[in-house]
């Protein structure tokens, strides 16, 4: 019995390895933005010592990315808003492109004394107005949490998902190709990758299945690993 099936799901991956392992049709994969958000949470945030809260507020066709900073006592939150340009997950690559498509907002901020005040307002201003240039994704880069090119925010996942096995696992049986933002939801489009599924499924077969227990007049239910 345990031969059999493990006979079958060979030949279907077999069958889409010869595909490339991928159904060719994408299908759609809504994230909410609580999930989206936890994600920043865990990756980011709390990896980079200055940076105390990122989070998005998603809508249709754009974002509001808030950024909380602490430097030296000097506390603030600042906001912009973002179009999604690019978005590609799988097991290789975790990037996120976004255009900027406001200036970047002072929404909130505890200063030390009255000469830091004057210095953020100061700089915000010579800034946009000034240099025609904006603040907010060149101290993300100096943060090391993006990366700017060509106008474009450039959020490179791999440095922190790379570090995880079982979000690695994860890509390799799905292939995101793009995203599209809706009202508080994240909707990426992509392939699964069933030779993959079936790769892990034959592999879970072979060192957990034990023959002498299976009764062939009885369906046994596949119980679920847990994700932790």
């Amino acid at each position: 019995m345990q031969t059999l099936i493990a006979n079958i799901s060979n030949r279907i991956r077999q069958v889409y390895q010869r595909a490339e392992g991928f159904i060719e049709d994408e299908r759609e994969f809504p994230l909410s933005q609580v999930f989206l958000n936890a994600t920043f949470q865990r990756f980011v945030t709390d990896n980079v010592d200055a940076l105390k809260d990122l989070h998005a507020d998603l809508h249709d066709d754009w974002l509001r990315l808030y950024a909380t900073l602490d430097y030296k006592g000097l506390i603030v939150t600042l906001s912009v808003d973002l179009k999604l340009v690019q978005m590609e997950l799988n097991k290789t690559t975790q990037l996120i492109v976004f255009e900027q498509i406001s200036d970047t907002q002072l929404i909130e901020a505890k200063y030390p004394n009255v000469l830091y005040k004057l210095g953020v307002r100061f700089g915000l201003f010579f800034y946009q107005r000034v240099l025609n240039k904006d603040p907010l994704g060149m101290i993300l880069e100096k943060l090391g949490v993006i990366k700017v090119i060509d106008d474009l925010l450039y959020l490179d996942l791999n440095r922190w998902l790379g570090k995880s096995r079982s979000v690695i696992d994860t890509l390799g049986k799905v292939h995101v190709n793009h995203a599209v933002l809706r009202e508080a939801e994240l909707v990426v489009i992509g392939n699964v990758n069933l030779a993959a599924l079936f790769r892990k499924l034959s592999q879970d077969q072979q060192e957990n299945w034990d023959e002498s227990e299976m009764d062939d007049n009885r369906i046994t239910p596949i119980k679920q690993k847990d994700s932790s």
